[in-house]
């Protein structure tokens, strides 16, 4: 008896570097998308040696690999949304954009990772200038945090820099900008979405007493992704994810893992997979 294949998951996939301690990268990624009842797909970037402490060492994986990974899921099983976070040089970032046309990718949304935790630049100049001219228009938003905007556009020290920042950010080619505030003192965190054409969308919520913060950044934008593929409008992806990171936080805030900063609490309230009808792209 043959089964008619009638149903399918909504895929994700992360294109992103790989976190050995779990937190973060393409591990949070996952555990995000399953958590939110999609199914998730990886293509790597790099390999990295870390864990709550640090990161030991960084190994590049090559462009020609990646391109195939990217190739062997799409081409198989089809994609619903993409979540790109680390990208270490010009040409995976290259790559990267070729593979997004050739395959028409949807609900593309870019983590800029930039800037480690400690301050630290991750990827050269030239990389950060072909990041913005291949992947920003490419992307249906970007999610920076503060310190990788200043990279682009200046020092950003207030609530009052927020928006002439994402404006910023516009202009270099972006659709729709997710400044992320969360680096700036004081007992509300504020975020901010823009996007052409419209008003800003402030969302303010009450900073979450915490250590264990290790892949928020990397979780809100595969959460982004997830709720994109499921269906949901950029506007309520943004705010649903947001909610999603927030409860994670306050699920993992007293669990200790590691000797440094803790990752949040991915599996704090599951949901099964969505079965959804098949459609014409199999």
């Amino acid at each position: 008896m043959t089964l008619l294949h009638i149903h399918q998951y909504p895929r994700v996939l992360s294109i992103a570097g790989s976190d050995s301690g779990g937190g973060a990268g393409i591990q949070a990624d996952l555990k995000t998308f399953s958590a939110l009842g999609c199914f998730g797909m990886t293509a790597i970037t790099a390999i990295t040696a870390q864990n709550t402490c640090g990161v030991r060492a960084i190994h590049p994986v090559p462009p020609a690999i990646l391109r195939n990974q990217i190739e062997m899921v799409v081409e198989d099983i089809g994609v619903h949304a993409v979540k790109i976070g680390m990208l270490h040089s010009a040409e995976v970032i290259r790559t990267v954009a070729l593979a997004i046309d050739q395959y028409s990718l949807p609900h593309v949304v870019l983590d800029p990772v930039m800037v480690a935790t400690s301050g630290a630049v991750l990827i050269d100049d030239t990389a950060i200038t072909v990041l913005v001219s291949e992947l920003f228009s490419r992307a249906v938003v970007i999610t920076p945090n503060l310190d990788e905007a200043a990279l682009l556009v200046g020092s950003l020290t207030s609530v009052q820099d927020m928006v002439p920042a994402a404006q910023a950010l516009l202009c270099m080619g972006a659709k729709a900008v997710l400044l992320k505030g969360g680096h700036l003192p004081g007992e509300q965190v504020v975020d901010v979405l823009l996007m052409t054409g419209q008003e800003p969308l402030w969302m303010e919520a009450p900073r979450i007493d915490s250590a264990n913060t290790h892949g928020t950044g990397c979780t809100l934008s595969s959460a982004i992704a997830a709720y994109l593929a499921l269906g949901f409008t950029l506007v309520d992806a943004v705010q649903q994810a947001r909610m999603f990171v927030r409860q994670a936080l306050t699920a993992g805030a007293t669990v200790k893992t590691g000797q440094g900063g803790g990752p949040l609490n991915h599996g704090f309230a599951p949901l099964p997979m969505r079965i959804n009808a098949l459609e014409n792209d199999g």
